[in-house]
Parts: structure tokens; sequence; C-alpha cells
């Protein structure tokens, strides 16, 4: 098996901290690897020296020759490229300056007959079909549109699914994705699985999401306290032996801390001076001291704060209508919250979930009807922009802002440096400023100024963004615990489930259908209901089934009927310029005998075209 990337004795150093040494790795073709372990742990950092963006602090890593490597940042760059056409296209690509021409031709000139005809003629000379129907699938399933539009126009997230689309076209040879599921919704994260588990594509990824990651990767790779753990496997069964080396780690530990507590005994007896000491216990005591700083049980976040006292009346709303620029996100929406309701709203991106979320708080004013609160109600809202913070601020300082004491679910008060401890901030990271936490580290921070303020009525807007698995474990027994009134929007399918037992489901065209039951239900019931459409669009008939007809197009000619259309437009379009030229006055016999014969030439390929149209729509309804 051929090895793709190799990285010896890495160690790499930040602010002070080293987040990993001594580390060896070997990407193999074929294998899919996802990479996890605690926020500040450093895996972003290993992706960005494995991909070559930054050099490490200590080792090397080595490419195979010829190696064909993308890389998918948390945050991209665009370089210099203006447009979406500009990234997307490369500028020494045959095939794909074409399908740049042509794709520019259909958006912005559809009617130029003799442009379209030119390229499309082109296009087949260098058998560009196949990949022109490649690249519009992704840029359509990634909702990219307008190559036109000015990358400096579009929003993180946008951005972030371009440079998911530019990756994806351009299929390498590794594959090294930083969350690629930011930003997609559940669609579009199921249409990813079957892309990157089709053939044997070699992926080394980071992941919060736990579905993706047991449906893509087969490989975990674990950093835990500066050390690679490999476990040959899914997720589920690198949880499974997870729990058992930690069970075996705890064992060790009180072990380890026995013999070092006589081994320090014996050290401290021996003279200073004397020379006759083993040599082999001192290097195992040395060891033992190692193992036994690195033992113990993990600190873990401890979410557990007060929740508000919730009154009968908590929210209602009334015949809401929203829209924006002419799109109807929100007709006519009633519901009346109630103690216990724990809703997921689900629907594709832009179908106005957001905007749903913002008439709740306030943060938007509806077109009509009413949001009523209730005098009790204490809403806490986890949105997808954050609280911005200043970089030169102190952690600390943003706590006490909220309160410097802070109520627990048991009564008990504790100080803001207390709580900041059991939200995995040590007093060195308390006291440091912003600018040196981690995206994950200053997501925890928000979560935890919100939670800090005990809401009864909880929002989160994609919470699962930057935070590690570990966090969201602990996030999940909190909100499962919780009490007051949940909404969440999550492209997480694992979160949906276990949280939450109701759906907002945003239809688009300002529809939202209440579905109770949780995501996987939901999904179960829409695949039954497309099985029985299915069904019910055959026709019964007593008689012997005839032989079966073709019902369903091949590649081939689904991409022939993609572009026929077209063709037999600019067919037309000639025949009628051909027509007009022989409504000239004065024009010459053998001109005149000449654009007959080419009309009727024109008219027989329009006739073929328009009878082959008419097979292939018939072949696709069958």
């Amino acid at each position: 098996m051929s090895t793709y990337l190799s990285a010896e004795n890495l160690g790499h150093q930040f602010h002070d901290n080293w987040l990993f040494k001594n580390t060896t790795i070997g990407i193999n073709r074929g294998r899919r690897v996802a990479l996890v372990g605690v926020n500040g742990a450093g895996k972003s950092t290993l992706l960005k020296i494995l991909a070559g963006q930054i050099k490490p602090t200590e080792g090397k890593v080595v490419q195979s020759r010829d190696l064909n490597m993308g890389y998918l940042e948390q945050d991209p760059g665009f370089k210099d490229a203006v447009t979406i056409s500009d990234y997307i296209f490369h500028a020494d690509d045959v095939q794909q300056q074409m399908i740049r021409k042509y794709e520019e031709l259909l958006e912005n000139d559809p009617d130029n007959a003799k442009a379209l005809e030119k390229i499309m003629e082109e296009m087949s000379e260098v058998d560009a079909w196949e990949y022109e129907y490649k690249i519009k699938t992704i840029l359509g399933r990634l909702d990219i549109h307008h190559l036109n539009q000015h990358i400096s126009t579009l929003s993180g997230g946008q951005k972030k699914r371009l440079a998911l689309a530019k990756l994806l076209i351009e299929d390498p040879d590794l594959y090294i994705l930083d969350e690629p599921t930011n930003h997609l919704d559940i669609d579009t994260i199921e249409w990813l699985e079957k892309l990157l588990t089709d053939g044997s594509k070699t992926i080394l990824m980071v992941t919060h999401d736990r579905y993706f990651l047991d449906n893509v990767c087969n490989e975990i790779l674990e950093i835990d306290r500066g050390k690679m753990v490999p476990y040959n496997g899914t997720y589920a069964y690198y949880l499974e032996k997870k729990a058992e080396r930690d069970a075996s780690d705890e064992a060790s530990f009180q072990k380890n801390s026995n013999l070092l507590r006589k081994e320090l005994e014996w050290m401290r007896r021996q003279p200073q001076a004397r020379g006759t000491k083993s040599k082999a216990r001192i290097d195992a005591y040395y060891d033992l001291e190692e193992k036994t700083k690195q033992g113990g049980a993990r600190d873990k976040v401890e979410l557990s704060v007060k929740t508000a006292r919730q009154g009968n009346k908590i929210m209602e709303m009334e015949h809401l209508y929203k829209g924006f620029n002419g799109n109807n996100y929100i007709s006519d929406f009633n519901y009346v919250f109630k103690k216990g309701d724990r809703i997921g709203l689900a629907g594709k991106n832009g179908t106005g979930k957001s905007t749903l979320l913002n008439l709740i708080t306030g943060g938007l004013q509806p077109d009509k009807g009413a949001v009523i609160k209730g005098e009790t109600t204490v809403i806490g809202y986890f949105h997808q922009s954050g609280i911005t913070f200043k970089d030169d601020e102190r952690v600390i300082d943003i706590v006490k802002n909220v309160a410097e004491f802070i109520t627990m679910a048991d009564g008990k008060m504790i100080s803001a440096s207390a709580l900041l401890t059991l939200f995995l901030f040590p007093p060195a990271k308390q006291y440091g400023f912003i600018s040196k936490l981690s995206g994950g580290e200053k997501k925890r921070l928000q979560l935890m100024s919100i939670l800090m303020k005990n809401p009864n009525f909880l929002i989160l807007d994609e919470p699962t963004n930057d935070l590690d698995i570990d966090t969201l474990n602990v996030l999940e027994e909190f909100l499962t615990n919780y009490s007051g009134i949940l909404m969440m929007v999550s492209h997480d399918r694992y979160l949906l489930d276990k949280l939450t037992d109701q759906l907002f489901i945003m239809e688009g065209n300002g529809h939202v259908r209440i579905y109770n039951g949780n995501y996987s239900s939901y999904r179960v019931e829409l695949d039954e209901a497309k099985q029985q459409n299915k069904k019910g669009n055959v026709a019964p008939t007593p008689a012997p089934a005839p032989v079966a007809k073709k019902s369903k197009l091949s590649f081939k000619e689904a991409k022939e009927l993609e572009t026929i259309e077209a063709e037999i437009t600019a067919l037309e379009n000639r025949v009628k310029a051909k027509n007009e030229e022989l409504n000239k006055v004065g024009i010459e016999l053998v001109k005149l005998n000449e654009t007959v014969a080419q009309i009727t030439e024109l008219t027989k390929k329009l006739d073929a075209k328009s009878a082959r149209w008419m097979e292939l729509i018939e072949l696709n309804e069958a």
C-alpha cells in the first residue's frame, strides 16, 4: 500500500506550550482517518502542518512524489480570485475553461445561439460534457449558482461551501478536511457522505459530527495529552476501546502513584554525592514520574447552572408572517409553547430557520402577527455569529461583566473564577487574553456567558460548530437534564435525535410544518412516502406485464437531455435567420439556392433533435 504522506518525530509549540511531541504519522492510499481530541489539543494545527501550510517546531513531513493534495481550511482564503469563476476554474485547464465559458454564456447571454453552438461543439470535441455535469452537480448541491458573483460579497458559510466545491471538483489524491460539515444542511451532509465514501478516496479530517465521522471514517487518531493514539475502526469502535483504555489508565495511574511514592523516598534517601546509585533505577523513576504526570482522570467540563422559574404562560406565536426582498419565509405560523417542549428546526439552508429564531428573540419584527412572551420567560440565545470578544480582553473580565457570583443548580453560589475552572479554563487561561483562545474555546466561553444568566428558554443556533466531541458530550448531558424550553437549529443529526422530540420543518415558500418525532423518524417517514409515491405512479392493470421499459435515464442520456433543448433552440434560431435572408429584396439566385439547401438541412437536424428530445422525455417519465 503506497504512502501518500508521512510525518516523523513531529513536535509543535504554541504560546510556549507543546501541543504534541515525538509524533509519527503515516497516511496510506485508501485510508479514511478522523483526527479527534479536545479543543486546544492541536488538531487544526496538525492538519496545517501536514498540508504544508505551516512548519512544525520539530520533525518533518514527507509527501510522495507528484501527490495531488487538497486542503479545506476552517476559514479558507481565496488568494487573487475575484469572482466564483476565477476561483473554481483553473486558467491552464482546457476543459475547465470551456465549461466556464459555456456556463457563463448560459447565465449571462442565453440567447446567443451561435456562441452557444460553437462552445458546445468544442466541448464535445474534448469530451468535456461528463466533467461539466460533475461540476454543475457539485456547485448545485452546495448552493452555488452565480459564477460571476464576487467572492467578497459571500457570507462565511458561502465561502466555506465554495472552498469545499473546488476541492470536490478537483478530486485530489488526498483530502485534508477541517470541519467539512460546517455551514451545510443535513441533506447536503448526507450527499457528501456518499461522495466521500464512493471509490477508494484517501481522507484525513477533523469533524465534530459523529454520524458523519462514523459513516465516513474507518480509522480514528486521537490527540491525547500531546500523544497520538490510533484506533483501527469506526467512531463507535473508538468509543468502546477508549472506554476500556481509560479504565485501564485509571488503574495504572493509581498503581504508578503508589510506586512513585516509594521510589521518591528511595531517591531522597540517597546521598547527593554518592556515585553508586543504580542508573537503571534512576531512569525508571523518571519514566514513572512522566507516566504519573500524564495519568489520572482528565478534566471535564461541568454544566449545572440554575434555571429561572417558569410561569404558566411561556410564549405564543400568532399568525406570523415574515419575508425579505420578495421572498416569503414564514406565512401564517401559529404555536403556543408548552413546558417540556424540545424542538428542532429542520430545512435546507435559506428556508428561514434563523429568521424564525430571530423573531422569537425579538431580533426581528414580524411583517404581520405577534410574538407574545410570558413575564417569567428568560431567553438565552446561542447564535452562529457568536459574541464579539475583543482580543485584548482577559477571559476573567468577560465573565465578571455578566456576574461576579453565579448560582448553580444545587443552589450554591460560586465565583466567576470557580465557574471558569469548571468550564476547563484554568487560572493561567483565565488571566490570559482572548487572542490566545482557540475557536472552540471561544465558543465554550460564549456558551458559559449565556448559561450564567439562568435562562429557562434556551435557543441554540448551530451550537456544535468548533466544539470538540468531549465538550459536545457534556453539553448533551446538560441539555438532556435541562428543565426549560429547548429550541435548536443544528446540522448534527446525532444531536437532533438525542435532544429533540418535535420538529419545525421549514418547507419553503413560508410553510412551516410541525412534526412530532425526532429527525431520524422524519427521514424514515420521508423515505416511506417516496416509495409509496413510486408505487402510486404505476397504474394497476390485470393484463400481463409488458416487457419492462427503461424507467431511468443513463448518465449519457441524462446529459443529452440536459443539452438537447439548447441545441434545438440554437437550430430554431438558425432556421429563423435563414428564412429572414430569403425574404430580403434582390437576393441572388445562387445565394437563394444555397440558403434553401441550408434551411432544408437545418430542418432535418431540427426534426431529428426534436424526435430524440421526445424519446428522452418519454424514457425519463416511464
